[in-house]
């Protein structure tokens, strides 16, 4: 490990590029013009990370491409090492386009064909040198096709290996799965050696999903199905294979930690007015795991976590919109501090 640069996290699966309706308030089919942005869950974690002050990377892919150049150029003046994500020939780089309708729709549409993210593969994860973190993040959407399940789940024996802990955001996207009842399966596989998970209710009750047909998504917003199910049962259920935490986020709500005993803190959201909810559980993330390297209790790291959050449902984007550390503090102090 000589001379190796070493990392505060490292995030692995998506990025793209998002293109956010100009028009706020205009359904889906009346948008006049798309602003470019960046997105993907474990990129928006990263550079939420990075503008807290954690030197963070991403293992993601991009094609050989312009887009692809977009995204490396943005993460580049984020402050994120891009030296390693590799530029996949023969794929294509993530597109998402996404409507603005508050307080409650918000559709999405992914373009993921052969999409560069989904080819990182086992000889990727080796050149990254996962041991170089303090933590791993993962996510749910790079478990659904291959090579990159194989590449996280290799990634993820690394980081075990070198009693680097591991958090798991579920990101659950019912689209991006042929098989549906294969995202509880691989969750499940994976669940004895993850630390942390972090997912919506939803995205909780979708580990025991059987078909699509206990799924409903209204006016395409991919980010929040309607799953019915028994959650208590299926928090128990995820407690049950060992993980140290479960954080179950709940919207303006806040979100309620559960330990490996089962008994649970709610800490409560901040009183903010909607502009956008996509993003908000990436933000949430960030200043979660923030707090989490800087050594704070559950508690108070997933207060960060809920002002990083709040502080981005009042923007029309994701990553570009993430709070600095002081941003951050600013708001925590004006609404009575930790």
């Amino acid at each position: 490990m000589k001379n190796i640069r070493k990392v505060d996290l490292i995030t692995i699966g998506r990025s793209s590029i998002d293109l956010y309706s100009q028009n706020i308030g205009s359904k889906f089919e009346e948008i006049k013009g798309f602003d470019a942005f960046v997105g993907g869950s474990p990129l928006n974690i990263a550079v939420g990370c990075s503008r807290l002050g954690l030197d963070t990377e991403i293992l993601t892919g991009v094609g050989n491409d312009k887009v692809g150049d977009f995204i490396l150029n943005f993460l580049k003046k984020e402050n994120i090492n891009i030296k390693n994500i590799p530029k996949i020939n023969g794929s294509r780089t993530s597109a998402v386009l996404l409507g603005i309708e508050p307080p409650n729709n918000f559709p999405l549409v992914f373009y993921r064909d052969n999409a560069a993210d989904s080819m990182i593969n086992i000889n990727h994860v080796n050149r990254f040198q996962i041991e170089r973190c303090k933590i791993l993040v993962i996510s749910g959407t790079a478990l659904n096709k291959e090579p990159s399940r194989s590449a996280v789940i290799h990634a993820i024996k690394i980081a075990n290996k070198n009693n680097i802990p591991i958090i798991h955001d579920l990101d659950f996207r019912l689209d991006q799965w042929k098989n549906v009842s294969s995202f509880g399966k691989l969750t499940k596989s994976i669940l004895p050696l993850i630390n942390i998970v972090i997912g919506t209710e939803e995205e909780i009750l979708a580990i025991n999903i059987k078909s699509k047909n206990q799924v409903k998504i209204s006016n395409q917003q991919i980010s929040s199905p309607k799953i019915k199910g028994n959650l208590s049962k299926q928090i128990k259920n995820i407690l049950s294979y060992g993980v140290d935490a479960l954080i179950v986020k709940k919207g303006a709500k806040g979100v309620e930690i559960y330990n490996s005993s089962s008994q649970s803190h709610k800490i409560e959201g901040f009183p903010i007015e909607v502009l956008n909810v996509l993003g908000a559980g990436d933000a949430f993330a960030s200043g979660f795991i923030y707090g989490y390297l800087k050594g704070w209790d559950l508690k108070k790291s997933c207060k960060m976590g809920n002002a990083c959050g709040a502080l981005v449902v009042l923007q029309p984007g994701c990553a570009n919109f993430m709070p600095t550390l002081n941003q951050a503090l600013k708001f925590i102090n004006k609404h009575g501090g930790f």
